[in-house]
């Protein structure tokens, strides 16, 4: 299993993602979000699996853009706006192949490495 998990270094559910899979003694790819961003195939794969633009950003996020992007209409300018500043992005990010999760969701991660074991 090849786990990634995106996320901020200050972000608490970021620390317990890697906690989950650290106590399951599972190997993952740690990815400072801020610092690395994502890639163009990895953000539209995360895109796919979280099922969508909306599902992706931090609506309970300070910044000012997120006003903005609450009255956008558009889905492909939100989503170069959120490609644009990652911060506006819901983290942890944890991806395996093609499913992925945004925010801390360890009954998911449970559920794939429950598959896995199969």
């Amino acid at each position: 299993m090849n786990i990634q998990i995106f996320g901020k270094s200050k972000c608490f559910d970021t620390k317990k993602a890697e906690r989950f899979f650290k106590e399951r003694r599972i190997k993952y790819q740690s990815i400072d979000l801020l610092r690395y961003g994502m890639s163009n195939g990895e953000f539209e794969s995360v895109l796919r699996a979280v099922g969508g633009i909306d599902n992706l950003i931090d609506w309970d996020s300070r910044d000012d853009s997120i006003s903005l992007l609450k009255y956008l209409a558009d889905k492909r300018t939100k989503e170069d706006k959120v490609f644009d500043r990652v911060e506006l992005m819901k983290t942890p990010i944890v991806r395996s192949g093609k499913r992925a999760t945004c925010g801390y969701c360890p009954e998911v991660w449970s559920q794939w490495l429950a598959e896995e074991a199969k």
